[in-house]
């Protein structure tokens, strides 16, 4: 199997772009036919077969550009003048230079003109392998061959076989499992180390202590290059690392954010909460909003059977068979926002109207202690501008679920039959008010199924001014919802059961 597609593979899974077995072997074949050499035409033949979405394409042009990124990474001072190097990180060349590096006229950036003296110890971080001595000039001139694989790599001067080096050397060692950002460091010495740094080090060590210039010329030589090497490798793990473990460290936090209680989350994480909730609710949609008709199998339909086979005299040639039709459901929320049971609302509501196509017929009430309606809100504003307005509006005031019960009968009782689902959030925290319960039992013998939602926890239901097992009574369905999971979990059971 191909080492690098796979690679790449795993890099957009962990940019949630799902890819299917059969769409990785799609891909294989794909590569088989179109190969390496172009990329533009590998991108746009592996586009066809991999993402799949509007969103997911995004994604992948991201990916792909990110995973495939080809530098120079070869130290070649020669190079500079075609802009292939990053000039502050290699030797420029005066003019007339032939291609060799460490002549006369190479010079880092703010190293004095030719003919003068370089101090190491004054360019180079205190931590560096070697504590530099001051390096003569030597000029420019003949210069010896290295002995050491990662010697005669870097003189080279091959762009495309020291990028194949240290892929592979990363892959050897595993760069892609990098998870932290401090772990950089730690990948790239292990990266050098796999691709020679002890041998390369000794030999320019060895070079370095001898008389002959040319041999000196080539000690000076390597080590820069050694220092560009170094440079370059920490960029590329650093590309590994925005590929693979930045988007883990994301996805980490969205699986916090998912099972941490909406009332302990800070207000500076709420935008990644409604990225969380949307994305949630999205999933739901694509599982959901397709109607499900049965055509070739199930229940036979006598009569369509008969009545489209009377041409033959009898004989059944053609079979009709029932069409199975998940009916998207007819919702009401009544939601507390007072105090702080307004964090849990903020978010049912958000994810509610985030599922507007397979939830069209959602109505949506507010109270704190009256009991309004708030669904032309949610018509006539964006899905944030509405929620913060209903938490403006009507999260003042001591909380009476009786009164809300009595202005939801005034209000829309009429509406309430067998298809409809009442979702309820709140604590059932009463003050000690009057809980008119047999409002309650009217909806709950007209409605299809009255869902409560008590964020608070099951150990303390019932316990002060809670009403949980008067209200529980009537009910059909009674949970603990205090978090994004909780929340994702009955909205997708109530999806599911809307047939």
């Amino acid at each position: 199997m191909d080492r690098t597609l796979t690679s790449f593979i795993r890099a957009l899974r962990m940019a949630d772009i799902r890819i299917s077995p059969a769409e990785t072997l799609d891909a294989m074949s794909t590569v088989e036919l179109v190969g390496y050499r172009d990329r533009e035409f590998l991108k746009h033949s592996l586009s066809l077969v991999l993402p799949k979405t509007i969103d997911e394409k995004e994604a992948y042009n991201a990916c792909f550009d990110d995973f495939f990124k080809f530098e120079d990474i070869s130290g070649d001072s020669s190079q500079s003048k075609e802009g292939d190097t990053d000039n502050a990180a290699q030797e420029s060349e005066q003019e007339g230079d032939g291609g060799e590096g460490g002549g006369s006229g190479e010079r880092t950036p703010g190293q004095p003109a030719s003919g003068k003296k370089k101090k190491g110890k004054a360019k180079k971080p205190n931590n560096n392998l070697y504590q530099e001595e001051e390096e003569e000039d030597l000029g420019q001139g003949e210069m010896s061959q290295p002995d050491s694989e990662l010697g005669k790599l870097l003189m080279s001067n091959s762009k495309v076989e020291l990028a194949m080096a240290m892929a592979s050397a990363g892959e050897e060692i595993g760069v892609q499992e990098i998870k932290i950002f401090t772990q950089k460091g730690l990948y790239s010495r292990r990266i050098m180390d796999a691709m020679g740094l002890a041998d390369l080090n000794a030999e320019i060590s060895q070079l370095r202590d001898t008389l002959s210039v040319p041999t000196r010329r080539l000690g000076q030589e390597l080590k820069r290059r050694r220092d560009f090497l170094r440079e370059q490798t920490r960029d590329y793990v650093e590309r590994q690392f925005l590929l693979n473990a930045d988007v883990s460290g994301k996805k980490l936090r969205e699986e916090l954010l998912r099972t941490v209680k909406l009332s302990n989350i800070e207000h500076r994480n709420f935008r990644l909460i409604q990225e969380i909730v949307f994305k949630m609710a999205k999933r739901l949609t694509t599982m959901h909003s397709r109607r499900k008709r049965t055509y070739k199998r199930g229940q036979l339909n006598v009569p369509r059977t008969l009545r489209h086979n009377m041409a033959y005299d009898g004989a059944i040639f053609d079979l009709h068979w029932k069409s199975v039709k998940v009916d998207r459901p007819k919702v009401f929320a009544i939601c507390d926002v007072s105090g702080s049971v307004a964090s849990y609302a903020r978010f049912m509501l958000m994810f509610l109207y985030s599922l507007d196509e397979v939830m069209p017929k959602v109505r949506s009430f507010a109270f704190s202690s009256d009991l309004a309606e708030v669904t032309e809100l949610f018509n006539r504003n964006k899905i944030e501008d509405a929620i913060a307005k209903v938490l403006r509006d009507y999260s003042g005031g001591s909380t009476d679920y009786g009164q809300a019960l009595v202005d939801f009968k005034k209000l829309c009782m009429d509406d309430v039959d067998n298809r409809t689902t009442i979702v309820i959030l709140g604590d059932a925290r009463n003050n000690y008010g009057e809980t008119h319960t047999e409002i309650l039992k009217e909806m709950y013998d007209k409605s299809k199924r009255i869902i409560w939602l008590n964020p608070e926890s099951r150990l303390a239901w019932n316990t002060g001014d809670s009403e949980m097992r008067k209200y529980g009574t009537y009910s059909h369905q009674v949970d603990e919802c205090n978090s994004l999971m909780h929340l994702e979990r009955v909205v997708g059971n109530l999806l599911r059961q809307a047939t």
